[in-house]
């Protein structure tokens, strides 16, 4: 958080911002229940609730603390982000209702899903994120394996569609997966930096956490493909049922035949890799049911 910056109140929730914004037109969605104002993304995020049914509003425009860059940058994201949710719609993936400019910015409504973010950096910062009892990492890494394996058919049966889609994943990690521990039930959020293929690295780092990006996400004029995101789903399922950057098999909760099939995805030669995530899932859905 910045030295300056304002407490704002709306129905009784406060947040920060680095100085005031306008809020009126949130009335007419309803009552906001909670905030998430802690992301670099330079989105503020709000659940809101109206006639007993809950929406999450995504909004781009205020000064938000963790942000770096300018508010009309943040719009102009979320506005190129909107349609890769119209693109890739998907039962897995978090359900766009509607998106709107504002006076002073730019909002999406989405269906509302009662999970909790497997990386909420905000609350529980590494190490307590992988230690604290009260984390929602920590808790799903104590389901069962046959739950996390399900958990993890959602993530590649999505991917798989994201492929077929003719997108690649970008910023694909542990903080864009929901899981809602009452229902058992996963859903994807947060794709705004997926991209339509063909696409080539021109950043040099692209966006995302190193915990899961492949050698060419690092390096300028790579090719960003299937491949890659076959690296991506291995290095997931690592961290969801392994030691994450620690790929030893003694890390390894799912067998050992799971464990070749993860461990071939994240070979850092791209040509020794599944050739695609379809090959991948296939590969993997061939042995899961003996996994144990």
């Amino acid at each position: 958080m910045t030295n300056h910056s304002v407490t704002v109140n709306i129905d009784g929730i406060s947040f920060q911002l680095k100085e005031p914004h306008p809020f009126e037109w949130l009335r007419k969605l309803g009552r906001v229940f909670c905030v998430f104002d802690q992301q670099d993304s330079g989105n503020l995020s709000f659940g809101i609730e109206w006639q007993g049914r809950k929406k999450f509003v995504k909004y781009a425009g205020a000064p938000t603390v963790a942000y770096t860059g300018t508010p009309q940058e943040a719009v102009h994201r979320l506005k190129q982000a909107l349609p890769l949710y119209e693109a890739l719609n998907h039962p897995h993936l978090i359900r766009l209702e509607e998106h709107f400019e504002v006076h002073n910015g730019y909002a999406a409504v989405f269906d509302w899903f009662d999970g909790e973010c497997l990386h909420s950096h905000w609350s529980f910062p590494p190490p307590q994120k992988y230690t604290h009892p009260d984390s929602p990492f920590f808790r799903f890494r104590q389901l069962p394996v046959e739950e996390r394996l399900r958990s993890l058919d959602c993530i590649f049966s999505f991917h798989a569609h994201v492929e077929t889609s003719g997108y690649v994943a970008v910023d694909f990690y542990d903080g864009s997966i929901l899981y809602d521990f009452k229902n058992n039930v996963t859903k994807i959020c947060d794709i705004d930096f997926y991209q339509k293929k063909p696409f080539i690295n021109t950043m040099g780092r692209l966006w995302g956490s190193s915990r899961f990006m492949s050698p060419e996400e690092f390096e300028l004029g790579a090719d960003i493909d299937a491949r890659t995101n076959v690296f991506n789903m291995g290095a997931i399922a690592f961290g969801l049922l392994g030691g994450e950057r620690d790929r030893s098999y003694s890390k390894w909760e799912a067998g050992e035949k799971l464990y070749e099939t993860a461990l071939r995805a994240v070979r850092p030669d791209r040509n020794e890799r599944y050739a695609s995530v379809a090959e991948f899932y296939a590969a993997w859905n061939a042995v899961a049911n003996c996994n144990l």
